[in-house]
C-alpha cells in the first residue's frame, strides 16, 4: 500500500489505557467468536456450497448483535442473499455511525494448499489461520469487541448511535446489497460510515484507505468447431478454438507487461500515484514473487496498483492437462477482471475492453460476451471531524501514526453509498494487511491487529460521542 503521514496522537492517555484494558479482557472471547465463524463455510455460490451456511453465519451475526442492545434483523436483498441490519439509537444530539462488514467469504480454492484445514481456525506462529479469519470475519468480531468494551467502561449505553449493516454476497459481487440500498433510502442514514474491509499498510500500521479502484468482470467465449476433432487429422487447418483464445488474451499485455486496452486514453493506460511509493522490494515480498522473477508493467509498483487500468485472467475453461487427448478444442472460455482506477468510469472500461476482445479474435471465431455489473472506482474525503478523530484515535490504539493508502480492491458500496448520502463521511479501514493473503489459501490475520483495531474503534465512538 502507498502510505501518507495524516495524524498525531492526541492527549487523553489514562483513556486510552483503561479502553487497552478493557479490549484485552475481551480478547479471547474475540478468538472464540471468530473461531465459531470461520468454521462456517459461508461461500455465498451454491454451486460450491449450499446457501444454509451463509444463513447460518447471518443468524450468528444477528445474535451476537443483539446480545449487545443492536436490534437486529435479517432481510434478504435482491440477489437472494440476506443482509443483518441493526440499529440502536444514540443520546439526544449524538451522531449516529455506521459499521459495516460482510460474512460471507471466498471459497477455499485449492484444499491441497492449506497447510491447515481452511475452516478450522488454527494458531501458528502467533497467527490465525482460516478462511475469512482477516476478510471479513476478523472485522465482524473488531466491531463486536468495540461496542463490548464500551459497554463495559460506561454501561448499557453507547455514545453515539449505533447502525449495523453486515452483508452475505460481497465476495460474488453481485450486487445484491447495493441494489437495496438504493430501493431503500433513508434507511442506513448516518453522519460516519465505517467501512472495516480493507486494512493496514503493514502490521501494526494503522492505516486508513482513501482510494479504491473499481472492477468489471467479463465472460468471453470462443467457439470455431461443431464438436472436437483429430489434432492428427485436422490439425494446421481447423480454428482452434482455444489457441483463439489464447491470442485474444495474449493481446491484453504489451511485451512489457502493462495492459493494453484498445481506446484507453494514455494518460488512463499510464496514469501515476502521486502519494507516497510502494516499496519495490517490500511488494515483492509482500506479494511472494519468486526469486529472479521480474514484476509485471512499467512505472512505480504504486502506479501499476492504483493509477491504471488493468486486466486478469481469473479463470479458463479448458481440458484439464491430466485425461486430455490429441483433438482440437472447438470452444473455450475466460473470466477477466479488470481493474478501473479512480477518476475513470468503469463502464467505459468495460465496454472497451468487450471491443477490444471483440476485434482481437482471429480467423473470424465466434465470440460472444457475458458481463458482470461494474462497480465504479472511489476516493474517500481525507478532512473533517470524523477522519481527524478516527485517524487519532487509531493513532493512540497503535501506538505509532496513522497512515493513508490506496487500494487495488473494489468495494461498489461505497459508491452507492456516498450517492444516497452526500454528507456521510465515508472512511475505509481493517484487520487485513498484507501477510493475511486473503483471497489465497493459507489466509491469516494477526490478533494484534484485531485487538489495537477495537481499541481505535472504541476511542473514536466515544470522542465522536463527546462531540
Amino acid at each position: 500500500m502507498s502510505q501518507q503521514v495524516t495524524g498525531a496522537r492526541t492527549d487523553g492517555a489514562g483513556h486510552v489505557e483503561e479502553v487497552r484494558a478493557a479490549v484485552r479482557d475481551l480478547v479471547p472471547r474475540a478468538l472464540d467468536d471468530l473461531r465459531t465463524l470461520v468454521a462456517i463455510p459461508s461461500v455465498a455460490d451454491e454451486r460450491l456450497f449450499p446457501r444454509a451456511d451463509c444463513e447460518r453465519a447471518a443468524r450468528w451475526v444477528a445474535d451476537a448483535f443483539r446480545s449487545e442492545g443492536i436490534d437486529t434483523r435479517l432481510e434478504v436483498t435482491p440477489d437472494g442473499s440476506q443482509v443483518v441490519l441493526g440499529h440502536r439509537p444514540g443520546p439526544d444530539g449524538a451522531p449516529t455511525v455506521l459499521l459495516y462488514a460482510h460474512y460471507d467469504v471466498q471459497p477455499p480454492l485449492d484444499d491441497d494448499a492449506w497447510t491447515t484445514p481452511p475452516f478450522e481456525l488454527t494458531e501458528r506462529d502467533g497467527r490465525l489461520y482460516g478462511r475469512g479469519a482477516a476478510d471479513c470475519k476478523g472485522n465482524i468480531v473488531t466491531h463486536l469487541t468495540a461496542l463490548r468494551a464500551l459497554r463495559a467502561l460506561g454501561g448499557e449505553d453507547y455514545p453515539v448511535g449505533v447502525r449495523l449493516v453486515v452483508e452475505g454476497s460481497e465476495e460474488q459481487g453481485t450486487g445484491g446489497l447495493d441494489q437495496w440500498v438504493e430501493a431503500n433510502p433513508g434507511a442506513l442514514a448516518a453522519d460516519a460510515m465505517l467501512i472495516q474491509d480493507t486494512g493496514n499498510a503493514e502490521l501494526g500500521l494503522p492505516t486508513l484507505t482513501v482510494t479504491l479502484r473499481g472492477a468489471a468482470n467479463v465472460v468471453v467465449h470462443v467457439e470455431a468447431l461443431e464438436g472436437e476433432i483429430h489434432s492428427g487429422m485436422f490439425g494446421g487447418a481447423a480454428p482452434d478454438a482455444l489457441a483463439a483464445l489464447v491470442a485474444v488474451l495474449a493481446s491484453l499485455r504489451d511485451e512489457n507487461g502493462d495492459t493494453t486496452i484498445d481506446g484507453v486514453p494514455a494518460a488512463v493506460a499510464h496514469g501515476t500515484w502521486d502519494g507516497v511509493a510502494y516499496d519495490e522490494d517490500q511488494f515483492r515480498h509482500d506479494a511472494g514473487v519468486l526469486d529472479g522473477v521480474g514484476l509485471a508493467g512499467t512505472g512505480s509498483v504504486a502506479d501499476r496498483l492504483w493509477a491504471r487500468p488493468v486486466v486478469t485472467i481469473l479463470g479458463i475453461d479448458a481440458p484439464s492437462v491430466v485425461g486430455s487427448a490429441a483433438a482440437i478444442q472447438p470452444r473455450a472460455s475466460a473470466r477477466l477482471n479488470l481493474r478501473v482506477p479512480p477518476g475513470s468510469d468503469a463502464q467505459d472500461l468495460q465496454d472497451k475492453l468487450v471491443a477490444h476482445l471483440e476485434a482481437h479474435a482471429p480467423w473470424g471465431v465466434r465470440v460472444r460476451m457475458e458481463r458482470d455489473a461494474v462497480g465504479q472506482p472511489f476516493a474517500a474525503r481525507t478532512s473533517g471531524h470524523v477522519f481527524d478523530t478516527l485517524t487519532a484515535a487509531l493513532a493512540d490504539a497503535y501506538g505509532r501514526e496513522t497512515v493513508t493508502a490506496g487500494q487495488g480492491g473494489s468495494i461498489p458500496l461505497c459508491n452507492v453509498l456516498a450517492g444516497q448520502y452526500p454528507d456521510a463521511e465515508i472512511v475505509l479501514l481493517g484487520v487485513e494487511e498484507p501477510a493475511c493473503l486473503i483471497h489465497a489459501p493459507n489466509e491469516s490475520v494477526a490478533p494484534s491487529e484485531i485487538e489495537n483495531l477495537a481499541v481505535g474503534e472504541a476511542l473514536f465512538l466515544a470522542r465522536l460521542g463527546e462531540g
